[in-house]
């Protein structure tokens, strides 16, 4: 199941409900809740991520809070890895390093764990979260992963909104894979 085919993407698509102008006029909210809560849909996106990631002997999952930490420790489990959180400023009790990033109004903060990959030389890390949009998170996220001694090898997204640049910034660098365009 490498690919999904195109009744698995639709069944995948029509679990996640479209809510307008949240959380502000214009915006397209995809909510993936109703996915989450939908066991088959729910399992056929693992199974297929899983899938799609079993051959690269990843050592680490990497997630994005807070919805990143849904998918990327089961992914972390499926793949035999360890799994790695990336928060919000003050929510990991030992030393950090951060990365700031730019939103549409002001900057944003994510910190890692600096002893987040044990001591293993260039671990091979997977980093994932439910959406890629502009893309300010992720790479927020990739440069702590280098900070920590990580070695990024992909990144993965259960939605890409290819209408933003968040997408193609990301894959200049590192692999990107999204299983839904949204």
């Amino acid at each position: 199941m490498k690919t999904l085919s195109e009744s698995n993407k639709n069944r995948l698509l029509n679990s996640i409900r479209n809510i307008p102008d949240y959380p502000k006029p214009g915006i397209l909210f995809k909510d993936i809740s109703t996915l989450l809560n939908d066991h088959t849909a729910f399992s056929l996106l693992i199974d297929h991520l899983c899938d799609y990631y079993q051959d690269q002997k990843i050592d680490f999952v990497a997630g994005i809070e807070s919805r990143g930490f849904i998918f990327g420790a089961i992914l972390a489990y499926k793949l035999n890895a360890g799994f790695v959180p990336i928060r919000k400023p003050g929510k990991l009790p030992s030393q950090t390093y951060q990365s700031e990033y730019a939103l549409e109004y002001g900057t944003d903060t994510l910190e890692i764990h600096q002893d987040a990959f044990r001591d293993i030389k260039s671990a091979k890390v997977l980093v994932t979260d439910d959406l890629i949009a502009t893309g300010g998170t992720a790479q927020a996220a990739l440069k702590l992963i280098e900070k920590a001694g990580g070695q990024c090898i992909g990144a993965c997204f259960a939605i890409a909104l290819h209408t933003l640049p968040g997408y193609q910034a990301l894959s200049k660098l590192t692999s990107v894979y999204s299983a839904l365009d949204g």
